[in-house]
């Protein structure tokens, strides 16, 4: 493909608000994509930042952005529980695909779409991106070089708390404001499908596929509330699982109503037998990668700086959030333009939702749940 690709998003939701919309709006990409729709059920909202940033095209549903035929490519940024539907009916419309975390809420729904965007020759790039940071690269390498003796055990994960009741992108504007109770509706909702696939998209891309989970899981807020309406989660909200990977280490993965482990966003601490890598740091110091000196400004608690390694997060998109988003949705418009694959695949996504499939399963059976799914990764 010469010309740039016509993407749609959509979801005109916080995440488009603060940051999808914000960069793909950029001038400088504008010779590899251009954002030529939004669509959302909320029309008087889409049609309102349509109008902002300079879309020409808003529309009430993704079938409606489908059926006017003005879009090559779609980023997926609707509620978890609509990714499934949203992902197979643009690849069905014969559309590249990048979708947020996570891809699916089941390992079912993950085969089909892959399955699909394999068929048709399209691609499938799922958020986040984890594998395609030099950082994770040298703590893979790290660990491989006995930087930390024999690995043990390790903790990674994510909480809740009221992150996403607190979102200042949710209030006032076209339609009211953004409503977030999805985060606390089945299918998709909860911490381990929304914040903690970060998490294990970084470990599994240190590790390896994992191998067996085992978990428990319940509801420790039994009350939320949007806007001073009181509204009951319908979902557990506390949720710690035990990995398996080879060679017998264990990792405890949580998503939870409260607490962190690291300050670290979605970073492993993996404790070995002779040292400790938190994050970027092992034993305490900061660990050597290709681009660290783009990240040495702030601190390696700051999860925005450290995107900075990445290939297409250069110029004005260093100063818009969730930058890592972009650079997954480019690697899509790479994979559809040049036709090569990008390691930030569908397949690690879905291990990811077969882990976290799993973890339910177990917490309601209290069985061992063993792992079927892979997905290529730089084995020793």
């Amino acid at each position: 493909m010469t010309r740039p690709l016509r993407i749609g998003v959509v979801g005109v939701g916080a995440l488009s608000i603060r940051a999808v919309i914000p960069h793909l709006a950029c001038d400088d990409i504008a010779d590899h994509v251009v954002l030529a729709a939004l669509c959302d059920p909320v029309v008087d909202r889409a049609n309102d930042v349509a109008r902002r940033f300079g879309v020409e095209h808003a529309y009430a549903s993704l079938s409606d952005m489908l059926e006017a035929d003005v879009i090559d490519a779609v980023t997926v940024v609707s509620p978890i529980g609509l990714h499934y539907e949203h992902v197979r009916d643009s690849l069905l419309a014969g559309k590249h695909v990048h979708v947020n975390k996570t891809m699916t809420t089941t390992v079912a729904e993950a085969d089909e779409v892959i399955d699909l965007a394999r068929s048709r020759g399209l691609a499938l790039i799922a958020s986040p991106g984890e594998v395609l940071r030099p950082q994770v690269t040298a703590i893979r390498e790290l660990i491989r070089s006995g930087a930390i003796g024999q690995p043990a055990w390790g903790i990674c994960g994510c909480s809740f708390d009221a992150y996403h009741e607190a979102e200042p992108e949710r209030d006032g504007g076209p339609g009211g404001g953004i409503d977030p109770r999805w985060y606390f509706r089945s299918p998709g909702g909860g911490p381990m499908w929304d914040m903690t696939a970060y998490a294990l998209h970084q470990l599994t891309a240190i590790l390896g596929p994992a191998q067996r989970v085992s978990a428990m899981s319940g509801q420790v807020v039994a009350q939320r509330s949007y806007r001073g309406e009181a509204f009951t989660p319908e979902v557990d909200d506390n949720t710690v699982a035990l990995l398996e990977f080879q060679g017998g280490v264990f990792i405890v993965a949580h998503g939870t109503a409260a607490g962190w482990t690291t300050d670290q966003f979605g970073a492993t601490t993996f404790y070995g037998t002779a040292g400790t890598l938190e994050g970027v740091l092992l034993n305490g110091e900061p660990i050597d990668f290709p681009g660290r000196e783009l990240t040495t400004h702030a601190p390696v608690t700051d999860w925005e700086a450290q995107m900075c390694v990445l290939p297409h997060v250069t110029g004005p998109h260093r100063d818009i959030p969730e930058s890592h988003v972009f650079e997954d949705v480019m690697q899509m418009v790479d994979e559809a333009r040049s036709g090569v694959r990008s390691a930030a695949s569908a397949e690690h996504a879905r291990h990811v939702i077969e882990i976290i499939e799993c973890a339910y399963r177990s917490a309601r059976t209290g069985a061992t749940g063993e792992l079927t799914t892979t997905f290529e990764w730089p084995a020793v």
